[in-house]
């Protein structure tokens, strides 16, 4: 977690580069299992009187419960995905994140990652049913909470770092409320060009000496484009919604 006043944005871009990682072993972690369509279906979860849940959507609510409790959703960058939580039972005392919003929770891109993490498993996972429903939706809580954390933290500390770095033109476009022209000030394409090719060099990497024979690859093109097509988008829109719900007269 970042502290007040630390924004280095090459502190920030060297957390999200772990965060990568992270992201990719998870990934191919949810797809040594088959696709499994019956996890996602409601009422086939197998629990009685939960006709209009599936066994993924059980076990996203039960993690993020208990999350909850140990209050997990206390750090900025950890949003949930489900309504109606439980308040936090642990008192600890977390740093100051140095951000300037009064709403965390008006950052909350949630339900568009779900969908996109949704769209994902498809393309990683071999067709079909092995039967391991119960390891397939705990790998697929463990790469969603993963891939939230990174589109979150990035959409926080990025933006505020960047805001800081050139007050005066981020002030006029989000007092203006120019979201075409925050998202142009906030797009660098170098630093996403290097982003996309460590990707794929990463998802390579960490494959390249696998037993083919009894693990599953997955393709590192797929994990780029979802980079490309998602978490990168994501991230901006993120920073866009922190922007314009930042506090100006905290500078």
């Amino acid at each position: 977690m970042t502290t007040s006043g630390n924004f280095d944005l090459e502190k920030i871009t060297s957390l999200l580069e772990g965060l990568e990682e992270t992201i990719i072993f998870k990934l191919i972690d949810r797809a040594q299992f088959r696709l499994n369509p019956a996890v996602y279906m409601p009422g086939q979860s197998g629990f009685a009187g939960a006709a209009q849940q599936s066994l993924f959507s059980l076990r996203l609510r039960s993690q993020e419960e208990m999350d909850a409790r140990f209050g997990r959703f206390c750090v900025a960058e950890e949003r949930p995905f489900c309504a109606r939580l439980p308040r936090p039972r642990r008192t600890a005392a977390l740093p100051p994140t140095g951000l300037c919003i009064e709403d965390i929770n008006a950052v909350n891109l949630s339900g568009k990652i779900l969908s996109t993490y949704l769209d994902l498993v498809p393309r990683i996972c071999r067709k079909g049913d092995d039967g391991h429903y119960g390891s397939s939706v705990e790998h697929d809580v463990y790469a969603l909470q993963a891939i939230a954390r990174r589109i979150h933290y990035g959409a926080l500390y990025v933006a505020e770092s960047k805001f800081l770095h050139d007050r005066s033109r981020y002030t006029r476009l989000i007092l203006e409320k120019d979201v075409k022209g925050l998202i142009s000030l906030l797009t660098r394409p170098g630093v996403e060009d290097r982003i996309m090719v460590r990707i794929r060099d990463k998802v390579d990497f960490a494959q390249a000496n696998v037993n083919r024979t009894s693990r599953h690859v997955i393709d590192s093109g797929v994990v780029f484009r979802f980079y490309r097509a998602a978490v990168i988008p994501l991230t901006k829109r993120g920073e866009v919604l922190y922007l314009l719900n930042r506090t100006l007269d905290q500078q």
